[in-house]
């Protein structure tokens, strides 16, 4: 691996994890915020990330497995890996409780919650922070071997994790705001929940670099593929839903699909 696509990896893989710091300070200034554009925005990441998974991602897994294996065997592989993927994220989204899970956490807005229980509210917010840094490695390293086999590839996936950690990074700073009433402390904690995806990162590349072939790029390719469409079905379409209307985050997964399928046909 050239140490110039690394390095460019991980700054993109350091921008999208730590976006979480803008949605803690979008919840400081949640009077001027308008959530029909979260929702869309939501609804867009959603379409970038369905659609270069099954389109890009997926077919670049195919190729290579295909090159290390026979091409049926190839795809067999592909598909398997693609379930694990889907495995793997749904396992995590399992082992953590609803109440601290950032994929169940409803109504973030800082307008919706009361001052109340300081303790049960910073509870909340430690443990969705710490909920959010363990999703946040596969997400991680998702934007790191996408980067690593094509940057413009990574540069779409980074922004399209970097807007669906947005909401992420408001409900850690909400309850720890209110609960402590210190909006550097809730920002901070917040900032600092992404930086599990550079972590995740850097882990997966000492891990594989030694064992980097066209098998174990492209198993784990078709396996970030289908933890891309898990978060997309999962946590941003429902949570677009939720901010906006239906319409609205429909309009934005297709716009996100359409601008991802013309940025792809700019490099073919």
């Amino acid at each position: 691996m050239n140490t110039e696509n690394v390095l460019f990896a991980l700054g993109l893989t350091v921008f999208a994890g730590l976006s979480t710091g803008i949605g803690s300070v979008i919840s400081f200034m949640s009077k001027k915020f308008n959530p029909k554009f979260l929702a869309g925005s939501l609804g867009f990441s959603a379409g970038v990330m369905i659609y270069v998974s099954l389109v890009e991602i997926f077919v670049k897994a195919k190729d290579s497995l295909s090159l290390a294996y026979d091409a049926k065997t190839g795809y067999v592989y592909t598909v398997v890996s693609f379930f694990i993927g889907i495995a793997l994220i749904a396992l995590i989204d399992k082992l953590i409780p609803s109440f601290e899970n950032p994929h169940e956490i409803r109504n973030i807005d800082i307008k919706n919650i009361s001052p109340g229980s300081d303790r049960k509210l910073l509870r909340m917010g430690l443990f969705s922070a710490l909920a959010i840094a363990i999703h946040n490695f596969p997400e991680g390293l998702a934007t790191f071997m996408g980067a690593l086999s094509d940057p413009a590839l990574g540069i779409s996936i980074a922004v399209a994790i970097a807007i669906h950690n947005i909401p992420e990074g408001i409900a850690v700073s909400v309850p720890v705001y209110y609960a402590t009433k210190n909006r550097a402390r809730a920002f901070w904690l917040s900032f600092l929940s992404g930086l599990a995806e550079p972590v995740g990162a850097i882990l997966g590349y000492f891990i594989l670099q030694n064992i980097f072939s066209d098998a174990t790029f492209g198993v784990i390719f078709a396996s970030v593929a289908g933890i891309m469409v898990y978060i997309s079905l999962d946590e941003l379409l429902p949570t677009a839903e939720e901010y906006g209307e239906h319409h609205i985050a429909i309009g934005g997964l297709i716009s996100g699909m359409a601008v991802m399928a013309a940025s792809l046909l700019l490099f073919v």
